[in-house]
């Protein structure tokens, strides 16, 4: 034990307090629960105890989301579902890298005051515009604290302490924050503001329900240190009425709109009858750009960039065992806080907007990321129905699926057991029925049993089919058949769910609440779910439409290769004839079997696949894969050369680009570890191909999305699954939308391969797919 109340935890005690069985499994807790002070998220809503339990009986998050449909608790377990995404980013954040390659002199670790010259020089070099700044203020204001005596104040003392470390924070940065509180005074507000060529704004509401949410007030800014709060009437129409005064201002294409999260902001003022029109800056997409693998939170980019620290939500309605609603806070309290986050959000913009140019992200933020938020932000207003009472039949007739194949299951074991639980099953497999020998296990010592084990055992026994049969019967039952009733809105009779464009790396949009991403089309079973989208109502139809094979031929594109090119100019059947080049037979004589091995050589290169990985897949020998790979380089030879340039531009630079200068960094490309670094390899081939990917695919929204717009169609964009758009299109409208579509898509992005696009319509989804 040590002072100041910090006790030192060997691995047992650390092994005790968390109840784990390695202190490693610290961060998978962390991954699930979230750590505010590093800023790690953690999946929302659950805490120490919750986290404690899962990993205790997964042992590990990977496991975890592998076997969530074994979780009983619904809320829970439709919990892990949407969080995968954010658990796993939190468990990286929380794992401390070893293998960074770092020669350790201690005496270097020693204080030292730099030489300022040859820093500024180094900074100038780098560009470390921020961090000089930063850096260079902490010297200039460090200074000797002289020892306290009995007659020393302790007024302050956290005020002082901020100013000592060179931390800002509205108890020590003079500003000048304004409550606006009647009708008269956001009249004169209004008319004070009009002159500005820019506006930065933040709603604060009673809640994240974009269709049912209130806002409680406005926070504005046009200058720095500057912002005023507007505490908004009780009622709907009231507010209403004082917005009326303000939409001038909003709906002024001449001022720059700023904030952060303005999908968000944007839906909120779109109830209270005000549109965002004319070009708008989302700090939280701008840093998107500039880093797009760390968080972007307002917190976190004050402390980045301007060395401030912000009082958090957390501060302001209190910890989560004594809460306190937004609405209850004392309003000077929330208006110093909703002041702040304009306040900060303008001053954010400043920086922003220079390392965007500097960084070569300015183009895609202005042409792909910020058309899009009004897109996305109609999506979601608009919503999907959903055929609920398909759904209900439809689980129950999973069900009935379910216990039929369980029978089978127990007659193979000779017992009833619980085919849910990992453990129980895997005794059945290699202890009772023996399937083979020295069965892998995981760090808890139980038996392995996930999907990609069991499917590599699949011609052992009669079982295994059965049971991952069960397995995809039950997930479609819990994740989609029953959990989709309960995610319709009862005011719109619509599911409502979230596009998420600042979360992955590569620049593709995810979905949450719920998400539609991972909706199952591999099987029969799972095709089904796509039955219960349907239209709007009786005058409305589906319309699908998919770009075919983009990566393949973004992979053309990019690499110059002649010989694909050619392939897709002619409209040949891409896999049929890679699979008739590297067999060496005619087109006509391609086996279904060489182009279903050619399929996935094609989509695998992409990947960075190895021989070892190819081999794998189509279940051939090393050597053979290998064989199929040197075939694949001497036919495509310049999709070899790209890719080893890629791995060289990400050796040179640290990151690799899209079509539109969307760039991923791959800090890992320097690693002394070659798996670490294989990753990072791969990433470098795959990134800008995907990543361009995704760029098209918004591109196309927004091409499609202004159309509609400018023709006043009753038709909508209402959903987008990888590299697929779904359509809620008004009947009469259908011929047009189908030639606005297919334009929009076609002419996204300038490339040289020809695009082909696969559209239908149809009744539901499944029909339109």
């Amino acid at each position: 034990y040590m002072g100041n109340d910090i006790s030192i935890l060997g691995e047992k005690e650390i092994c005790e307090k968390y109840s784990i069985q390695r202190p490693e499994q610290l961060i998978d807790i962390l991954g699930l629960w979230g750590d505010a002070s590093d800023n790690i998220p953690g999946i929302k809503g659950i805490g120490e105890v919750t986290a404690k339990q899962l990993i205790a009986e997964f042992g590990s998050i990977e496991n975890m989301i592998q076997q969530s449909d074994t979780i009983s608790n619904v809320k829970l377990r439709q919990k892990i579902k949407e969080g995968t995404e954010i658990a796993m980013m939190s468990k990286m954040l929380a794992t401390i890298m070893l293998d960074v390659p770092i020669n350790l002199n201690e005496d270097d670790l020693k204080f030292k005051t730099p030489d300022f010259n040859t820093l500024k020089s180094l900074f100038e070099q780098l560009e470390f515009k921020t961090l000089a700044q930063r850096v260079f203020a902490d010297f200039s204001k460090k200074k000797e604290v002289p020892l306290p005596d009995l007659f020393s104040s302790l007024e302050n003392k956290e005020e002082e302490q901020l100013t000592e470390d060179g931390v800002s924070s509205i108890y020590n940065t003079p500003h000048d924050y304004q409550l606006i509180q009647s009708y008269d005074e956001l009249k004169k507000l209004a008319h004070s503001i009009q002159p500005s060529s820019l506006l930065c704004f933040d709603t604060e509401t009673d809640g994240l329900d974009l269709i049912n949410v209130r806002m409680l007030g406005l926070s504005i800014s046009i200058e720095a240190f500057k912002a005023y709060y507007i505490q908004m009437p009780a009622s709907y129409e009231e507010t209403c009425r004082w917005m009326e005064v303000l939409k001038p201002v909003f709906e002024n294409p001449q001022v720059l709109k700023i904030a952060q999260n303005l999908k968000f902001d944007m839906q909120v003022l779109l109830r209270y009858g005000v549109e965002v029109k004319g070009e708008c800056f989302d700090t939280l997409l701008a840093h998107y750009i500039i880093e797009p693998e760390i968080r972007h939170n307002l917190d976190l980019l004050a402390k980045s960039y301007l060395n401030y620290e912000t009082v958090t939500f957390e501060q302001l309605t209190g910890s989560s065992t004594k809460k306190t609603s937004i609405a209850d806070v004392p309003i000077e309290k929330l208006k110093d806080y909703a002041c702040e986050d304009a306040d900060i959000t303008l001053r954010l913009y400043h920086i922003l907007e220079k390392q965007l140019h500097e960084n070569e992200g300015h183009k895609l933020f202005k042409e792909i990321e910020m058309p899009l938020v009004p897109v996305l932000a109609s999506m979601e207003q608009k919503g999907v129905h959903i055929d609920t009472d398909f759904l209900n039949t439809y689980a129950a007739e999973l069900q009935i699926k379910a216990k039929a194949i369980e029978t089978n299951i127990y007659e193979l074991a000779g017992e009833v057991f619980n085919i849910s639980s990992p453990k129980q099953l895997g005794i059945i497999l290699f202890e009772k029925l023996k399937i083979i020998e020295n069965a892998k296990l995981t760090k808890t010592k139980q038996y392995q049993t996930g999907e990609e084990i069991l499917q590599k055992l699949e011609h052992k026994h009669p079982i295994i089919p059965l049971i991952l049969e069960y397995r995809g019967i039950m997930k479609l039952k819990s994740t989609y058949a029953e959990a989709f009733p309960n995610l319709v809105n009862p005011h719109t009779g619509r599911v409502h769910t979230s596009f998420n464009q600042a979360i992955t790396a590569t620049g593709r949009l995810s979905s949450s609440n719920p998400n539609l991403q991972n909706i199952p089309i591999r099987n029969d079973e799972g095709r089904e779910i796509r039955k219960a989208f349907i239209p709007a109502n009786e005058e409305f139809i589906l319309l699908a439409a998919d770009y075919s094979q983009i990566e393949l031929r973004l992979m053309a594109a990019m690499s110059g290769d002649e010989s694909m090119f050619e392939s897709f100019c002619n409209g040949e059947d891409i896999h049929a004839a890679t699979a008739s080049k590297i067999y060496n037979v005619p087109l006509p004589e391609v086996s279904r079997e060489m182009r279903r091995n050619a399929k996935t050589v094609n989509f695998g290169i992409i990947y960075g696949i190895s021989a070892f990985g190819l081999s794998e897949r189509l279940n051939i020998s090393r050597k053979e894969a290998a064989e199929i790979i040197e075939q694949y380089f001497n036919k495509y030879p310049k999709v070899k050369q790209y890719m080893e340039k890629q791995k060289e531009f990400a050796q040179q630079h640290g990151y690799v680009e899209t079509i539109m200068k969307r760039r991923r960094y791959l800090r890992d490309i320097y690693s002394n570890n070659s798996i670490v670094r294989g990753v990072a390899e791969r990433n470098a081939i795959n990134a800008p191909i995907q990543g361009s990917a995704a760029d098209m695919i918004k591109a196309a929204m927004i091409k499609i999305y202004e159309e509609i717009q400018k023709r006043k169609l009753k038709s909508a964009i209402v959903l987008q699954v990888h590299d697929e758009l779904v359509f809620d299109v008004y009947k009469p409208e259908l011929e047009e939308m189908k030639a606005i579509v297919h334009d929009g898509m076609i002419h996204a992005m300038p490339i040289t391969v020809p695009l082909e696009i696969d559209m239908k319509s149809g009744n539901n989804w499944l029909e339109a797919h």
